[in-house]
């Protein structure tokens, strides 16, 4: 299956760089039988009374630091997770070819080698001289998707957060999340429709780009989950549908799900879902419009048929949505 057939043109100013105030105020496309055009306010009414909403609540963390090479040069890093005492997994960008075991200074004081790069990519193994979280805490920079063409600010460290997010450990924003607000979720309750929190904590696998030309051929990265036992209780014992807040709770309960069913569990998932695998867990998916040919639209496709989604993303161009983490989002049921 060829990757070019998840591709779609967006014109740049389609892009959302913030988010709609109040966060619920953001257009919903409802995909099912036919295209509906809907606000996130509307959600209760289009679900029905013990529907379960399954959410991530992975917290964003300041994780992207600058600094300097010994040429003067600009390099960024976006660290992902820890390795071990010393040593990270980071996201590391500069405008000239970066040298294994080159000695990068960083802002809050720390120095950071560039020790190996395992697969090739922009993912380097570096070991960090000096404390890295006290640096993160007073230098660090909200990791904004790099489609979003300007700075971060202080009010991202907010608007880049779910009302959900309680554990810092994440790259991105599970971004289908930013669109709940407490007077939403209040609504949800009072109509019968419950929550459910489980957690995966977002890195490279979520946002690495789709370099192959055959879908088949990509492979994600992994990406650390827990479910509880009282989440995996609550699931299990629902009377409704099971829906998925975003594709990161849906990588996590199909991954459960192909591997022996929903049951507490703490692990690591690659899973990658694109057209032609199986759905077993989720009965509808809510989620974010998605960059052309991630693995992210590959997955919704998955979900919601590829002709219909595709079909979907040209009526929200022809309909003034907004695209990506800031942008609008789609209630999708699944497809043929």
């Amino acid at each position: 299956m060829k990757v070019k057939r998840f591709s779609y043109p967006l014109p740049p100013e389609r892009i959302a760089t913030a988010p709609v105030s109040p966060r619920d105020s953001a257009k919903l496309l409802v995909v099912g039988e036919n295209l509906r055009d809907k606000r996130v306010f509307d959600l209760p009414e289009l679900l029905e009374p013990g529907d379960l909403l399954v959410v991530n609540d992975t917290k964003v963390k300041p994780a992207r630091l600058f600094g300097r090479r010994e040429t003067g040069g600009r390099v960024e890093m976006l660290f992902l997770r820890q390795l071990d005492a010393t040593s990270h997994e980071a996201l590391v960008r500069a405008n000239k070819r970066l040298r294994t075991g080159e000695q990068v200074g960083m802002d809050g004081g720390i120095s950071a080698t560039l020790e190996e790069r395992p697969d090739g990519d922009a993912i380097w193994r570096v070991r960090v001289e000096g404390d890295l979280d006290a640096a993160l805490k007073a230098e660090g920079h909200v990791p904004l998707p790099p489609y979003i063409k300007r700075e971060d600010t202080l009010d991202d460290r907010d608007r880049y957060q779910t009302i959900f997010a309680r554990d810092a450990q994440s790259a991105a924003a599970p971004t289908a999340g930013l669109h709940f607000t407490p007077e939403l979720m209040d609504r949800l309750g009072a109509r019968g429709i419950e929550t459910v929190r489980i957690t995966l904590h977002v890195g490279y696998g979520t946002f690495q780009p789709v370099d192959v030309e055959e879908v088949e051929d990509h492979r994600l990265h992994e990406e650390e989950f827990e479910v509880s036992e009282d989440a995996a209780r609550r699931i299990l014992a629902r009377k409704g549908r099971l829906v998925a807040v975003g594709t990161t709770t849906t990588r996590v309960l199909e991954s459960l799900a192909a591997t022996g069913g929903i049951r507490a569990a703490r692990g690591k998932t690659d899973l990658f879902l694109y057209p032609g695998k199986q759905f077993r867990a989720i009965d509808l998916l809510f989620t974010n419009f998605h960059v052309s040919e991630s693995s992210l639209l590959m997955l919704v496709c998955a979900f919601g048929g590829t002709d219909r989604i595709l079909a979907a993303y040209h009526h929200a161009l022809a309909n003034d949505y907004r695209f990506f983490s800031y942008g609008d989002a789609m209630l999708v049921q699944p497809g043929d």
